[in-house]
């Protein structure tokens, strides 16, 4: 790489009103790094005023260059265009009515610079109106590969390595409306390096029927977007469907799991009953009901390991419910419930392991099925799920990890919180989740040795997510995979400074999670 990377911005132009290309073609002319052309693509634009406008701003700059098409091709073509005719080293890409941020060009040189392997980079981004003023601030996690394929939310500023990105094909016409989203899923596919700056370096312009308004303003891009992500899923080889998800511009990936699979449930039990939702329960009898009640999957065993004091009036019970699915582990020591669990997966025979709290009650469909089967990609070290309590208010989103301590994302929202940009509405990569409902490979578990057995009741959820993290797997939280928590029912937890302060002597003190940008 050159001592002085010069960057390409391509800009498609389509009559695009002549004041406001002049305000898009400012931003980079004010940029401080001065390694930059900038590739004005018109797309045999009908309008007077924009050529003439082109021929003015031409001549601005020798850094200008003005293409123009002989005829109308669609925004991957002109883009195609621009990619074919750079020179730079890399593309940046703008559109023809928004601004890049002072000192957008010289941070993201400043990036590759440091890093010669960043084949590509995104920055955090707002909106701008029509009056020039900025809002709604986005505020992006690090690179989240499945985040990715649920919403294209690297989106702007995004940067690519020039020949890399002819080398994937460059845009595609077939995904217009999607085509941003298609080329980075095939970038980010052979990138070496992915690299977040996260500042916001980009204006995104908002007016009518831009999907800057909403991706619902054009649902021709949502379902260019599904074939995209479908087309990703079949390069890279995942037994995977994509579909429209539930929030606008969002999509949902449908996995596959193999019914060959055993999968062991390990549920920790003293056999409480108690009261919820205003009636009278033994907790643990309805955590099992609730997970044979919303999963479809068969080879399925649960693994109780229950406390001397339980009634056997309760294991009766659970032996009725579950059957030979049911195995019973008895316990004959103080509460410790990391080393419940490790007894559990001692005793359990499942290929996935589900840890699950007793004071959880399933309430969504394909429960199974979904929590474990993104465990299939070899990156995906850990899954977990939503957690309402029982005024459904949200009591998990993800752990997030912060100079605050150790905490939950969105803990007290609303149930029908969407979260910041729809993330309480997507797949996602978390910094952890919690040991109330999670599952794992049974080789992995056995790998990072389990639940460490130092820290019998608080943060031994956290230390067990830094364990996976530590192998370089990923952790996913998987919005559609809910359950109430009954929190504090099965038991009264006391939290000690100890259990805090031995997790940081051992990880060290929590910094910004670089999965949650709120």
């Amino acid at each position: 790489m050159s001592a002085s990377p010069l960057f390409s911005v391509v800009t498609p132009v389509y009559n695009t009103p002549p004041a406001v290309l002049r305000e898009t073609v400012d931003s980079v002319l004010v940029q401080g790094w001065a390694g930059w052309e900038l590739l004005l693509v018109d797309d045999r634009s009908p309008s007077a005023e924009t050529a003439a406008a082109l021929e003015e701003i031409e001549a601005l700059d020798p850094r200008i260059r003005v293409l123009r098409r002989e005829t109308n091709g669609g925004i991957s073509a002109a883009s195609n265009d621009g990619l074919a005719a750079a020179r730079g080293e890399f593309v940046v890409l703008l559109d023809h009515d928004d601004l890049l941020v002072p000192g957008a060009l010289a941070k993201a040189a400043r990036a590759v610079l440091d890093d010669e392997t960043i084949d590509y980079l995104y920055t955090d981004e707002d909106k701008i109106d029509e009056d020039g003023y900025t809002f709604d601030v986005f505020q992006k996690p690090d690179w989240s590969p499945e985040r990715f394929r649920w919403q294209m939310y690297t989106c702007h500023m995004s940067v690519f390595r020039t020949e890399l990105g002819r080398e994937v094909g460059g845009f595609d016409s077939a995904f217009d409306g999607a085509q941003d989203h298609d080329l980075i899923l095939k970038v980010t596919e052979r990138a070496r390096t992915i690299h977040h700056i996260p500042e916001v370096l980009y204006h995104w312009r908002t007016v009518p029927g831009s999907t800057a308004t909403g991706a619902d303003a054009k649902p021709y891009a949502w379902d260019a977007g599904v074939r995209a992500v479908s087309a990703h899923l079949e390069r890279t080889g995942q037994r995977a469907t994509a579909e429209r998800g539930t929030l606008p511009g969002t999509y949902a990936v449908r996995r596959e799991l193999d019914p060959a699979l055993r999968v062991s449930v390990i549920i920790p039990t003293r056999g409480t009953a108690g009261d919820a939702f205003g009636k009278p329960r033994v907790f643990v009898v309805e955590a099992v009901r609730a997970v044979l009640d919303h999963t479809a999957h068969e080879n399925l065993e649960f693994v109780v390991v229950y406390d001397e004091t339980t009634p056997p009036a309760v294991l009766d019970e659970l032996g009725d419910l579950a059957g030979d699915k049911l195995l019973l582990v008895p316990y004959a020591k103080p509460f410790n419930f990391s080393e419940k669990c490790n007894v559990g997966f001692a005793r359990s025979t499942g290929d996935r392991i589900v840890l699950l709290n007793d004071d959880t009650e399933v309430i969504s469909d394909g429960f199974i099925e979904r929590l474990v089967a993104p465990l299939d990609d070899d990156g995906v070290g850990l899954t977990g799920a939503l957690l309402y309590f029982e005024d459904g208010t949200v009591q998990h989103g993800g752990h997030r990890y912060g100079v605050a301590g150790y905490g939950h994302s969105y803990f007290g929202e609303h149930s029908e919180s969407t979260g910041h940009f729809n993330e309480l509405s997507i797949y996602r990569e978390v910094t952890g989740v919690t040991a109330a409902c999670s599952a794992i490979t049974r080789e992995l578990y056995a790998e990072i040795g389990g639940m460490w057995e130092g820290l019998p009741g608080n943060y031994n959820d956290v230390d067990y997510c830094y364990k996976v993290r530590q192998t370089g797997r990923r952790i996913l939280f998987l919005h559609d995979v809910r359950l109430f928590h009954f929190e504090s029912k099965t038991r009264v937890p006391t939290v000690h400074a100890w259990e805090m302060e031995f997790v940081e002597r051992r990880w060290g003190r929590p910094t910004d999670d670089v999965y949650s940008g709120r």
